[in-house]
């Protein structure tokens, strides 16, 4: 690219004419760089360099296992809590009290088929027989049977206490205390699947399905259609010719006849063409550096690829 801006001014330092005369200039793109916000192993990758994708698409997925039972665990907390509040404002009656030991042993029984369950599986996994998916989801099932468990002994224990005003407070403030816990581990859980922030075309893919990503590391690169723009460097004696807002027409090697594009940025400074010669002649041959927003058929004009430029002036011309 630099190679190209080199030889786009070489040109230009040559062609102090109207606004008929023809500048050289080229596609400049502005890249997004979806990243993961905490480390994961990718699980999935469903696009690949060169697809178009749209806003919302799935471009990685990462290895959420923990984040899964953490949200399981925060339910079964938020449920617990919940449960306790209850028990608190209604009050139990002996019957209430004996529906409440029938779940309690029905919650157990489960518990401890759950952690036979995963005992079994953590067995066969040492064994090469199953894969570590089964052995995580036997896991967050003996857990939630616990947490159960747990919330239901709660309860029980409620139940058989009268109620105090403090303890209602108590309990809402814990309520709102798990609620809260649930929301921030299914927000982690949903980064864990990272989407395309806008329409776009992948440009470059980083990691393949099995590696490990650090956090805040790049694993697509996406170019936005909206992120495209024409840059080409204007000598001075021309700058008085445009302004914001501007249309300049484009031409190329087999493209489409009559395309535009609007200025939306004129360089406050002025560069020396070509910045790398440092003769008398040259450094007194100054450009600005101009960017215009492609328009209707501009669009699909590919990074880096070169161009004419020619003024038209205001956007009704």
């Amino acid at each position: 690219m630099k190679a190209l801006v080199i030889a786009s001014a070489l040109l230009l330092a040559g062609c102090f004419g109207t606004s008929d005369t023809a500048l050289q200039g080229y596609i400049e793109g502005t890249y997004v760089y979806v990243s993961a916000e905490t480390a994961g192993r990718v699980v999935a990758r469903p696009v690949d360099a060169g697809a178009m994708v749209g806003e919302g698409d799935v471009v990685v997925r990462l290895d959420d296992a923990d984040e899964k039972e953490a949200v399981t665990r925060a339910e079964a907390l938020l449920a617990q809590a919940r449960a306790q509040l209850a028990n608190l404002l209604s009050g139990k009656r002996p019957e209430e009290i004996g529906v409440i030991v029938a779940e309690l042993s029905e919650a157990r029984a489960t518990f401890k088929i759950a952690d036979e369950d995963y005992t079994r599986q953590l067995q066969l996994r040492e064994k090469g027989v199953v894969a570590a998916t089964a052995v995580d989801n036997a896991k967050a099932k003996r857990d939630a049977a616990k947490a159960k468990v747990e919330a239901i002994e709660r309860q029980l224990e409620v139940a058989k206490l009268p109620a105090r005003e403090e303890e209602i407070d108590a309990a809402e403030r814990y309520v709102a205390a798990q609620a809260s816990a649930l929301a921030r581990t299914r927000i982690a859980l949903e980064r864990r699947t990272l989407k395309a922030p806008s329409a776009g075309f992948i440009e470059e893919t980083f990691f393949e399905p099995g590696e490990r990503v650090a956090a805040g590391e790049p694993v697509v690169s996406l170019l936005p259609g909206a992120n495209k723009k024409v840059r080409f460097f204007l000598p001075e004696p021309m700058l008085a010719e445009i302004a914001l807002g501007d249309r300049v027409s484009i031409s190329c090697d087999n493209c489409d006849p009559d395309m535009v594009a609007e200025i939306d940025f004129i360089a406050t400074e002025s560069e020396f063409t070509p910045p790398v010669i440092y003769s008398k002649d040259n450094r007194e041959k100054l450009v600005f550096r101009v960017e215009a927003r492609p328009l209707g058929a501009a669009g699909s004009l590919k990074v880096g690829q070169p161009i004419d430029v020619r003024i038209l002036g205001g956007a009704g011309s």
